[in-house]
Formats: C-alpha cells, sequence, structure tokens
C-alpha cells in the first residue's frame, strides 16, 4: 500500500463536481489517503463561489476549493498531462463521458466517472474495452451501494437475518431539476429520468438481488414503475422513478423491504431515516454516519491506495443499462420483457 496520498483532479465545477470537492475536503480532513490537487471546468472557475442547487445537498455558502492548494487548469489538455495528478472524478455530462474517459485513461490516470457512464450499454461496453488497454480502473459512481440504509439493506438480505425477503419497493421521485435544464430535460443528452434517476435503484435492486429474469415497466421514460421479476426470490420488486411535473414538488428517496421477520422503511423525510418494524416492536438499525458520496470516493481512494480496483466496474455499468433498455422495449411494447439468463 501506497503512504502518499491519491493526488486527484476534479473535471467539471457543477453541482456533483461541488459534491465531490466538498466529499474530498472531508475525507482528507479525516485522514482518508487522498486530496484535490487540481481542478478544470469548461466555464470559470470562482474558487470562492457555491455549488449549484441539487435534489440531496448543496455547497452553498462553501468555497469550492482553497486556490493557494489546489492548481486551476485552464486547458483539460493541461491538467492531463499534470504528472502530480494520480486520479480524476469526472463530473461532467453524460454525453461528454466517453471522450473524457478516453482522454483520461490514455494520459494514464484512474478514473471515477460520474453515473451514468454513457446513454447505451454498447457504448459503456466499447469504452471498458479501451481503458483496459492502458492499464487504469475507472469506477462508475453509483452511490446508493455506500449510501448508510442502503448498504444495511443488502447485507440483510445476504446475511438472512431477517429471513428470506418477500417484497421490495424503491421510490425516487421529485421536481425536474431546476439546474442544468439544459442538460438534465434534454433527453438527447441525459437521457431522460430513465437513465438518470432511476438508475440508483435499477443499479441497487441488480447489486442487492442479483439480475431479475424480465421487467414489466409502465408510465413513461418521465415517471415510471418497473417490476422485477425474480423466480424463486421475492415475489414483489419494484422501482418508481422519476421527474414530477411541479417544480414544487419534495424530493424523495425511501424502499420498504418486507422480509419474512421483520418491514424494513428508509425515507429521507423521516428521522430516524431507517425504522425496522418487527413483532418486539419498531427498532432503529444504527447506521454509520456522512452519505454515498463519501462512502463511494472514500472507497475509491482506499482501493487505489491498496493497488485493487474499486467497485463497480464499467462491467456492472452496462449490465445496469441493458436492464435500463430492458424497461425502456417493455415502455414500447406494453408488457415483460424476459432477460438472457
Amino acid at each position: 500500500m501506497s503512504s502518499a496520498p491519491i493526488r486527484v483532479g476534479v473535471i467539471g465545477l457543477g453541482f456533483m463536481g461541488g459534491v465531490h470537492l466538498g466529499t474530498l475536503r472531508s475525507l482528507a480532513a479525516a485522514g482518508e489517503p487522498g486530496r484535490t490537487v487540481a481542478v478544470w471546468s469548461l466555464h470559470p472557475v470562482d474558487p470562492t463561489g457555491a455549488g449549484v442547487e441539487g435534489n440531496i445537498t448543496s455547497t452553498e455558502g462553501e468555497p469550492l476549493f482553497d486556490p493557494a492548494e489546489v492548481r486551476v487548469h485552464d486547458d483539460l489538455d493541461a491538467l492531463l498531462a499534470d504528472e502530480g495528478i494520480d486520479a480524476v472524478s469526472i463530473c461532467t455530462p453524460t454525453d461528454s463521458h466517453a471522450e473524457l474517459v478516453t482522454r483520461a485513461a490514455a494520459a494514464g490516470k484512474h478514473i471515477l466517472i460520474e453515473k451514468p457512464v454513457c446513454l447505451r450499454a454498447e457504448e459503456v461496453e466499447s469504452l471498458a474495452a479501451t481503458v483496459a488497454e492502458h492499464g487504469v480502473t475507472v469506477m462508475p459512481a453509483m452511490c446508493m451501494r455506500f449510501w448508510p440504509g442502503w448498504e444495511w439493506l443488502r447485507e440483510r438480505v445476504r446475511d438472512g437475518a431477517l429471513g428470506p425477503l418477500h417484497a421490495l419497493a424503491c421510490t425516487r421521485v421529485g421536481a425536474p431539476p431546476g439546474w442544468s435544464a439544459d442538460f438534465y430535460l434534454d433527453p438527447a443528452r441525459s437521457g431522460n429520468a430513465i437513465v438518470d434517476l432511476h438508475i440508483h435503484d435499477v443499479d441497487f435492486i441488480r447489486w442487492a438481488l442479483g439480475e431479475p429474469t424480465g421487467v414489466t415497466a409502465s408510465g413513461s421514460e418521465r415517471h415510471l414503475l418497473t417490476r422485477y421479476r425474480y423466480e424463486g426470490g421475492p415475489a414483489l420488486v419494484t422501482a418508481e422513478g422519476g421527474w414530477l411535473p411541479s417544480a414544487a414538488a419534495p424530493f424523495r428517496m425511501e424502499y420498504r423491504a418486507v422480509f419474512e421477520g421483520g418491514v424494513a422503511e428508509f425515507s429521507l423525510e423521516t428521522d430516524p431515516i431507517l425504522r425496522l418494524h418487527t413483532p418486539s416492536g419498531v427498532e432503529h438499525p444504527a447506521l454509520p454516519a456522512g452519505d454515498g458520496y463519501a462512502g463511494e470516493i472514500a472507497h475509491w481512494l482506499r482501493a487505489l491506495a491498496a493497488g485493487r480496483a474499486p467497485e463497480p466496474t464499467l462491467a456492472e455499468a452496462a449490465a445496469v443499462m441493458r436492464l435500463i433498455e430492458a424497461e425502456r422495449e417493455s415502455l414500447r411494447c406494453g408488457g415483460e420483457v424476459l432477460l438472457r439468463p
């Protein structure tokens, strides 16, 4: 394991770039093996400016970075050629990801790439083949795998402490993005809510339960409900995701998991956010502090410092996009789409 910190360059300083910068700063202060050393943005960089408002958190009121410690590159090629950078965090619009990952890999940088990696599975698979030629690692930023309460759910599915899982319902809905609307609300660039928002639950369900044998989706690519069929597994697994018509609609990130021995409910709107209902009463399982962004970036830094590949991988990102493509086909045909074993 290297004793030197992983030196990170952040590419893109919109809402997610601000989140990554703030998270990297907090993790460095907590002793994690990484620190931000450089940034680049397509737009002028104001180190004292606030981050763009988002649906979970905001860097409003906080400086993006300390210019005495972080280099600002005017040219992306200069950042990628910077030998003082070991890895990059790419926080730009989805339609720029393939090009930027390819350029960063060719420059020998390890990569954390925001989700979605690309808009189609075949694009992700092609990118994986390109990256493999350069011997660097790429971790798609699937933050729900690291979100307190969601990691807990996957562990209960795997360890059987609550008995078999009978049903799981995930909900992720809210107002259309008011930030970077020219990107998010252009389906050709963002892939619509089915790709940009619903992808979180698709990845989590696949990660926790494995590949389903079929999907049935109803609604539209802007707001849908999908049922996932598992042979010999939970009888009812659904995910609702989308952007609601009203700009005043609150963001909801929730699940209800029905086990033989209890019902677990997670919601950002409750305190505590996780409640477990059992025959003996209501329990509040202890959860680690922080959020999924801190969890995923800490995992990425630790893996790089230890010389191992972080997870998830590009192959997993491609598998998630194949599931989303099956959901799109179900929306078009109006029935179940079976998945190859």
